[in-house]
């Protein structure tokens, strides 16, 4: 599977959107996947940009564009098991109808965002290119699960 795999099934699923809406809901999924189902979706990696979580290689698919279309990440099916269908429907099911300035504020106060970025020492509003790491993204998302 592959970041593009991910983007297109959620394009597929909810229908155009903005690229940054597209960029946060792929770093949730990847995120709840490695709580839930204890693997990454995708290999690629994300990084620590001043409106949060942005996967580079995906931004490389849809660079310049506002809005993102069904069919433009990927134009074959998306290679996803049936874990990864559902962890992200379920990503979608509690995200996908809030706007992605507030995913993307949401992310700003988030620790594995914050702590990319700190470990880059930067200051809110700079370019960070500082990934974020699957570590931090586990632990941290593996502490909002109820106990």
């Amino acid at each position: 599977m592959s970041v593009r795999d991910v983007a297109e099934y959620v394009l597929r699923k909810c229908g155009p959107m903005t690229a940054m809406k597209l960029q946060k809901l792929v770093y949730y999924a990847q995120a709840w996947s490695l709580v839930w189902d204890e693997r990454p979706l995708f290999n690629e990696r994300i990084e620590a940009w001043a409106n949060g979580p942005v996967c580079r290689a995906l931004y490389a698919a849809h660079h310049k564009q506002f809005m993102v279309e069904p069919g433009q990440i990927l134009s074959g099916d998306p290679a996803l098991d049936a874990d990864a269908e559902r962890t992200i429907d379920s990503i979608l099911e509690f995200y996908g109808s809030k706007s992605a300035q507030w995913l993307s504020d949401l992310t700003h106060l988030e620790d594995p965002w914050n702590a990319a970025r700190k470990r880059a020492g930067v200051p809110d509003g700079a370019p960070c290119e500082e990934e974020i790491t699957l570590a931090d993204m586990h632990e941290y998302y593996s502490g909002l699960l109820p106990q």
